[in-house]
């Protein structure tokens, strides 16, 4: 009896040393304190260390880590909270609704290495306390509200290997940011400005976009404030007597004063022999003299009568309509209220967004702060009349998942379009850039909310406007912050490139239906086709033609995703991404075959636009749009982001 009285006693000791008492109260002051989503339950009678989103110690006696995204979190970060967890090394509460700044007690943390506070509302300058926590290894405050300038003390986390800074207001210059394990940095999407320090010139242009005065390094060159000095003359040597330099020069004064004078005489005397000869030929001309004047106008005034050929005329007619049409923009559709020429387009700053098979895109900035999108054409096998008959027929195209065609320039040697700039960038840059670091990837409701925007923009174009897209590809799927408002774009432009089309690149390739490789015609059918391609792109998140498979270099996407289905590994299709998800693996395999029916290979076997829009919808039901479900949130990925415009936060599958 006394030795189990022994044992019990034992027991409850050993479980009283195993739970971290202070850490314990901490979390449930913050917990407390800020409102969250009920998923998370945090019983006073269970252990800290099994409560969802904590990790303790081997010991059971410290929380080293807490991770709480997408847990409805709102509001500040309450002080004398999470700045008493003294050993907690990994810090994630990304994707939450966190405002203001986060507390100054936070540098109490002294041994934390992990802090993701991306896709928050948080606020105010930099966090003083951040560059105190000198062990830190990956810092992402991305797509927040900070502002101010970053500071130099960033240097002083040495140990920094990620950096994630974009999506942000920062202004200011770029600090020369030293760190010599630093691999990965994004100052991405702020009001930056000055030269990039040489320090941060290794990162690539994409780590620096959208700061519009930004310059320098990866960007295009800085343009310097000033011109440069002009240099000083040299003097001439001085005489051995200065006597003898002064009389010379006196005499070079005298003679260029007399020579000058000469010239001005002359002159004068030229000017009176051309105004007395002018009066001559008017009094000739009084008189009824019409010779000279048929003399001067010599060859040009007889071929303007007499011998043009129709092709001169044809150039003069063109060279005129050049001149009168330089200036001359034209507007088309509802012109989306901008008010700008062409001399506007020629001095706004330009940046490439990308080079694709019908021209060449770029960022134009104007001087009054406008942002649009400019492509420049390539191969245009049609005439002026056929080309402005076509653009304005698009132009007139009005739908909310369609980019919109708002002006063009057409010249003999240049084509240009018109479009607005969506900052979110395309589908492609969202799913493939970055891949495995330094992004968070598109969650499951996102790419299905694009993959409807898509679908309705493909439907609204082949229904009443009854026009071939042609060369749909996720690069021409633009987004914007709300993921149900993602567009289509470059649709209808086939006619004008001739009846070859213009050369398709590589990586539109991997879309194109097997008849149009023949054919080299696209259709409705073709473009259902790129559609089953598009969806299966979202769900194996692969790109069509991407070198992966087995050395190969590049992967047919329908024909593989075929091939693995067929040996019934169905679930290693889908993205891995994707598998942290809980409870989507069904609507994963509804969409898988719907986009293997747009893929068949008989064109008259897939389905219409519509049906496919209809069938998609009644995958979706009415849950998009509505909140999500998050009933796991310890085992969710915290590596950093380029974030998917779509603002929705990522769910989280429940793993141990």
């Amino acid at each position: 009896m006394a030795f189990r009285r022994f044992l019990l006693l034992l027991f409850f000791f050993i479980s009283a040393a195993g739970e971290p008492t202070s850490d314990r109260a901490a979390l449930l002051a913050f917990i407390s304190q800020t409102p969250h989503s009920p998923r998370i339950q945090w019983k006073a009678s269970a252990s800290a260390c099994d409560w969802v989103g904590v990790s303790c110690d081997a010991n059971r006696t410290a929380v080293v880590a807490l991770r709480l995204p997408a847990a409805g979190l709102i509001g500040p970060i309450p002080p004398g909270t999470l700045g008493r967890l003294s050993s907690l090394r990994i810090l994630s509460l990304r994707s939450n609704r966190l405002s203001g700044s986060p507390p100054q007690d936070l540098s109490n943390l002294t041994v934390l290495h992990s802090l993701y506070l991306q896709n928050n509302l948080f606020s105010g300058a930099f966090p003083p306390a951040i560059p105190k926590l000198t062990r830190l290894t990956r810092l992402d405050l991305s797509a927040n509200n900070f502002s101010s300038e970053i500071p130099f003390a960033v240097n002083n986390l040495t140990r920094l290997t990620g950096l994630f800074l974009q999506q942000n207001r920062f202004s200011g210059s770029l600090p020369s940011v030293g760190i010599p394990g630093l691999t990965s940095f994004n100052v991405s999407y702020n009001d930056l400005n000055g030269s990039i320090p040489a320090t941060l010139a290794k990162f690539p242009a994409s780590d620096f976009v959208g700061n519009l005065q930004l310059c320098g390094g990866p960007l295009a060159p800085c343009a310097p404030f000033f011109p440069s000095p002009t240099p000083s003359p040299i003097p001439p040597p001085e005489s051995p007597t200065g006597k003898s330099s002064k009389n010379l020069s006196t005499k070079a004064i005298i003679g260029i004063a007399v020579a000058g004078g000469v010239v001005l005489l002359l002159l004068l005397l030229l000017l009176l022999f051309c105004c007395l000869s002018a009066r001559r030929k008017q009094s000739q001309r009084a008189k009824g003299g019409t010779k000279p004047v048929e003399a001067a106008a010599g060859p040009i005034g007889r071929s303007a009568d007499v011998g043009t050929t129709s092709s001169s005329k044809e150039d003069i007619a063109a060279a005129t309509a050049s001149q009168g049409d330089r200036n001359r923009l034209v507007f088309v559709g509802s012109g989306g209220g901008y008010s700008f020429d062409l001399e506007d387009l020629l001095r706004a700053s330009a940046e490439v967004l990308g080079k694709g098979s019908v021209g060449t895109s770029y960022k134009a900035v104007l001087e009054e702060g406008t942002t649009v999108v400019v492509k420049r054409l390539k191969d245009v096998a049609v005439s002026k009349r056929d080309f402005e008959l076509n653009i304005e027929a698009l132009g007139k195209i009005e739908h909310g998942n369609l980019l919109a065609i708002r002006a063009y320039y057409y010249s003999k040697d240049e084509k240009l379009l018109v479009f607005d700039y969506l900052a979110a960038g395309s589908l492609s840059s969202n799913l493939h850039g970055s891949r495995g670091s330094g992004r968070t990837p598109l969650d499951w409701d996102n790419r299905m909310r694009i993959a409807l925007a898509a679908g309705r923009g493909l439907a609204h174009l082949h229904g009443p406007a009854r026009v071939v897209h042609g060369n749909i590809k996720a690069s021409n799927v633009l987004l914007r912050p709300d993921p149900d408002a993602a567009a289509l774009s470059d649709y209808g432009l086939a006619p004008i490139f001739g009846p070859s089309g213009s050369t398709v690149s590589r990586a539109a390739v991997g879309y194109r239906a097997p008849e149009v490789v023949e054919t080299r015609r696209a259709t409705f059918k073709s473009d259902v086709y790129s559609f089953g391609v598009l969806l299966l792109e979202l769900l194996t998140g692969k790109a069509p033609n991407q070198a992966s498979i087995a050395g190969e270099e590049g992967v047919d996407l329908p024909r593989w995703v075929q091939s693995v289905v067929r040996e019934e590994w169905t679930a290693e299709v889908f993205d891995v991404e994707l598998m942290r998800y809980a409870n989507i693996e069904e609507e994963m395999v509804q969409l898988l075959q719907i986009a293997m029916a747009c893929v068949a290979l008989v064109p008259d076997s897939r389905p219409d636009m519509a049906e496919v829009v209809r069938m998609m919808e009644d995958i979706a039901g009415g849950r998009i749009g509505t909140s999500e479900g998050d009933d796991g949130l310890r085992a969710s990925s915290d590596e950093p982001s380029k974030p998917a415009s779509g603002g929705r936060s990522p769910r989280v599958a429940s793993t141990p």
